[in-house]
């Protein structure tokens, strides 16, 4: 083991206990994809402080790291990750009498903080139903979703709830900023920019009818059903293309008759030409040779050039 990671390994030994610092775990199960080789060293964050200190050990050490949430938008390359891989299973979240919500970065929107807020009737994050994400993750790319129903057909955003948050800053510093530090746009925030971390946010949700948003549920779930392969037989990372502002990534594609090619075990879903789907124990080699080779089709055939937009982790 390098002498990096020796530091550190003994550093988190230290400080969680030798059962919980793991080596060469398989980061596959912890991935939408279900693809990825192992890490060399993998433990686990169960609450806040405990993630800033664990983040404060791996910066001190100078130790490769990576958060991992649930593993969406991602792809991990076959090699595995040759550093330390912080799995966040900070979870806490409280709701208030007044509709406001703190969550921990690793608390999963669908379904535990979506369920536990419309069942207590407040709205707010029942448009994001259905999407895998943590409240670190949603926080970083401004969680979105456009709504199918006619009365909300717009693009629905994190932002428009997000009170504030607890940044672990890159001086190991814990400092709480308000929503407009995050400088929210269109899959982005200030979060893509600095080294930053969410250990938890604040939301202020709204009073509603729990049968309602019931509905809104149901709904946006059917469509996305439509849209989207369902990731426990048909395991994908969500959009692999950035989108193309007036013409959208998938319609290129479509046009170029891809939908349904197959690299090896990686497929273009013909549910939606943007999205790339595990069919058959594929590799992450598998879905880099299916992205390249959309990438040339889609500039041949249209002129246009598509951006990756989910991120490689490790050795490819």
């Amino acid at each position: 083991m390098p002498a990096d990671l020796t530091d550190i390994s003994a550093s988190l030994t230290h400080l969680l206990g030798a059962d919980r610092v793991q080596h060469r775990v398989a980061l596959a199960p912890f991935t939408t994809f279900r693809i990825g080789g192992p890490a060399r060293l993998f433990v686990e964050a169960r609450s806040a402080p405990e993630l800033a200190e664990i983040l404060r050990l791996a910066r001190r050490h100078a130790a490769p790291h990576f958060l991992l949430g649930l593993g969406a938008n991602i792809l991990v390359g076959d090699g595995g990750y040759d550093g330390l891989v912080i799995r966040n299973r900070a979870q806490h979240h409280s709701l208030d009498a007044d509709g406001v919500l703190t969550a921990e970065s690793g608390a999963i929107v669908w379904r535990d903080l979506i369920e536990a807020t419309t069942e207590a009737g407040w709205s707010g994050l029942e448009h994001f139903a259905g999407i895998p994400s943590t409240v670190g993750g949603a926080m970083w790319q401004n969680l979105h979703f456009l709504s199918p129903a006619p009365e909300r057909e717009r693009t629905m955003f994190l932002d428009e709830i997000v009170v504030s948050a607890t940044l672990l800053r890159p001086d190991g510093a814990v400092e709480s900023v308000p929503r407009e530090w995050f400088n929210f746009g269109y899959d982005y925030s200030t979060l893509h920019d600095t080294d930053d971390i969410v250990l938890d946010a604040t939301f202020q949700l709204t009073n509603a009818d729990p049968a309602v948003l019931g509905r809104i549920i149901s709904e946006n779930l059917a469509w996305r059903a439509e849209r989207h392969p369902p990731l426990d037989t048909e395991p994908s990372a969500g959009s692999i293309f950035r989108k193309i502002e007036g013409i959208g990534a998938g319609r290129l594609i479509d046009e170029c008759g891809m939908k349904g090619m197959r690299i090896g075990g990686a497929e273009i879903t013909t549910r939606h030409a943007n999205i790339m789907i595990n069919r058959d124990s594929a590799t992450a080699r598998d879905v880099r040779d299916l992205i390249d080779l959309v990438v040339l089709t889609v500039e041949r055939e249209t002129g246009h050039r598509l951006t990756p937009e989910i991120a490689f982790v490790g050795t490819f």
